[in-house]
């Protein structure tokens, strides 16, 4: 069954227009080539599809010659190039394509089109872009009512929500996908790059930040561990959130001077791919990391919302030396918000001198009963 994205409405809307190309990221297997395919049913004109993995569109694509380039495309209104992330210097044969041809462009690639910087500088100004993730709880709740929604609730926290796992049955077959895609996948944009020094360490960082998921971390205790450089250690991090495998919460602060900003909280954009990482499928009732797992569930969850309905929200987390603490802030048009996520508990303190330092600021507890209205 094929999912709408909440992208997809938007590309419907620019795909007729042919000042700017659309441009497509997101880790492999998060269904970039369906979505376009998708929205191409519905176009008029005439669409040549490419797939840059096919060896005999790479002489003309790579060769910045745009005789060439006119013959490939001749005859139709519409190119899209998937996997683009294969053509050397494809941001040149994209500014040749989109500033001489009269042709629309749609383009998908993963994290080493933009981590190898092969589009950004080209075209400065001719692009949209838009990044897929995992599913969310927004385009599923499309298809599902909150009841059955709820019901799939410790599926998506050991699972996660890769558009695949939603064609798989057994649970053996869904924890296999898993592993595949961080033994094959996961890291493959990371490590294609010249500066990864040391290709085995990535896996171990990822894995101790698995196991830190809703804890602050410590980059010097990181490095320690890894037997690394504090430098290397922030870079690979810095990567591997490019690459749409982890994000970062930074602590929030104005000024304060008791608040607590030098240290992030790390998450996971798929708790599927987070419970691989540390071979852990174990139903929720066995495990020792729930309220991790939770955390991190409404946390993305919250994100990929907020995306959805393309609020500018910036999102942090809040604690002060004295140890009180805030899971989640949101700060909108300069008004804060803040939420404490525990799985179970219905009650729980208020941050008092959050709302003494902040007193316009709303505060709220997320847990089982209310978290649907939250992340939908």
């Amino acid at each position: 069954m094929y999912i709408n994205r909440f992208v997809e409405k938007d590309i419907k809307k620019r795909i007729d227009d042919y000042s700017k190309l659309i441009v497509i990221y997101g880790p492999r297997q998060v269904g970039k080539t369906t979505l376009v395919k998708q929205v191409l049913k519905s176009y008029k004109g005439r669409v040549l599809e490419i797939n840059a993995d096919e060896d005999r569109y790479i002489d003309v694509l790579s060769s910045k010659d745009s005789s060439k380039l006119k013959s490939l495309t001749s005859g139709y209104d519409l190119l899209f190039i998937d996997e683009a992330q294969r053509v050397p210097d494809i941001g040149l044969t994209l500014k040749i394509i989109h500033d001489q041809l009269n042709i629309k462009l749609i383009v998908t690639g993963s994290a080493s089109l933009s981590l190898a910087n092969n589009i950004q500088e080209p075209l400065t100004g001719r692009y949209w872009q838009y990044t897929l993730y995992p599913l969310s709880f927004v385009e599923l709740n499309k298809y599902y009512n909150k009841f059955e929604l709820n019901s799939s609730l410790e599926d998506r926290m050991i699972f996660g929500s890769y558009p695949e796992i939603f064609n798989i049955d057994n649970h053996f077959d869904k924890e296999e996908y898993l592993r595949l895609i961080t033994r094959s996948y996961l890291y493959k944009d990371v490590l294609e790059l010249e500066t990864i020094k040391y290709p085995r360490k990535i896996v171990d960082l990822l894995r101790l930040l698995a196991f830190q998921v809703g804890s602050e971390v410590s980059y010097s205790e990181l490095a320690k561990n890894l037997e690394m450089s504090k430098g290397t250690v922030q870079n690979y991090i810095d990567l591997l959130e490019k690459s749409f495998v982890i994000f970062r919460l930074s602590g929030f602060s104005r000024n304060l001077r008791k608040e607590i900003t030098k240290n992030d909280k790390i998450y996971f954009y798929d708790l599927g791919v987070r419970n691989a990482l540390i071979d852990n499928f174990n139903s929720l009732v066995k495990r020792n990391d729930v309220g991790g797992l939770w955390e991190n569930f409404i946390i993305v969850e919250r994100i990929k919302r907020n995306l959805s309905k393309q609020l500018s929200v910036a999102s942090y987390f809040w604690r002060v030396y004295t140890g009180a603490e805030i899971d989640y802030l949101e700060e909108t048009n300069s008004k804060l918000a803040g939420f404490e996520i525990k799985y179970i508990k219905e009650q729980v303190s208020k941050p008092q001198t959050f709302l003494e330092t902040y007193p316009d600021s709303e505060f709220n507890l997320i847990n089982k009963t209310n978290y649907l209205n939250f992340i939908l």
